[in-house]
């Protein structure tokens, strides 16, 4: 059974359909990434995932439950967390607090686990704990990236959904980060990517799906879709 799973979603927002049929999986310990050019409805599908953006017909399974009529405070609680496009981190409050507020959906805490777990992610992101004290306002781009992503792990999720972690950074930082991806993976958590740099995302994914106008049209392997010429045409940069 896939950790995660989309059958023929369709959602909407009003008269404009923004997924058209989506049917996908994820399997436990995997990254998978979504692909596609502005609009093609990437962040709806992770939005309808997390209980953001209504499904209007299909559904979505996680761990074989339906999540169609669950609230997205819920669905956190069942293990997906959501590191949405835009970081929307809290510029007045500082890196220790940020992350601290990725427990909130999983009741109190006592002080001292929950300052070890921040030590965690720490460990997983060695440059913002330099930065506890920090506000969030004075972060760097990178840094408020690497701050989202740990407070959407403080929650504790089997599933971490990210929306376009690269966008805006520079070359070396997106480095640091897909890194980090990889090793946020291999500490047990399942990534599903949204991805505008499709070879970047190709590097660390296990499987892609690429998406035109709300409709799946090719999924594969990286081989598989680093070869398909369409793929290769429209999002790498290359092909005939």
């Amino acid at each position: 059974m896939p950790l995660l799973e989309l059958k023929n979603v369709h959602s909407a927002y009003g008269n404009v359909r923004a997924l058209k049929g989506i049917s996908l999986h994820v399997e436990a310990g995997e990254i998978v990434t979504l692909l596609g050019a502005n609009g093609a409805g990437k962040s709806t599908t992770l939005r309808s995932i997390s209980g953001l953006t209504p499904v209007s017909d299909g559904d979505i399974l996680f761990e074989g439950k339906s999540l169609k009529r669950v609230k997205a405070e819920h669905i956190v609680r069942q293990g997906i967390a959501h590191v949405p496009e835009g970081r929307r981190i809290f510029a007045g409050l500082t890196v220790k607090e940020n992350i601290m507020i990725g427990t909130s959906g999983r009741g109190h805490l006592p002080r001292r686990q929950m300052d070890a777990e921040v030590e965690e992610m720490f460990e997983i992101f060695p440059d913002l704990k330099r930065l506890t004290g920090a506000l969030g306002w004075s972060l760097s781009g990178g840094q408020q990236q690497m701050l989202a992503v740990a407070r959407g792990l403080m929650s504790r999720p089997k599933l971490l959904l990210l929306d376009e972690p690269s966008l805006g950074l520079a070359p070396i930082i997106v480095q640091q980060l897909f890194a980090t991806i990889r090793n946020i993976r291999s500490h047990g958590t399942t990534v599903l990517l949204v991805e505008q740099n499709a070879n970047m995302a190709l590097s660390v994914a296990d499987r892609g799906y690429v998406l035109a106008t709300g409709n799946l049209i090719v999924e594969g392997t990286p081989v598989q879709l680093q070869d398909n010429e369409e793929v290769k045409a429209a999002y790498l940069g290359g092909g005939k």
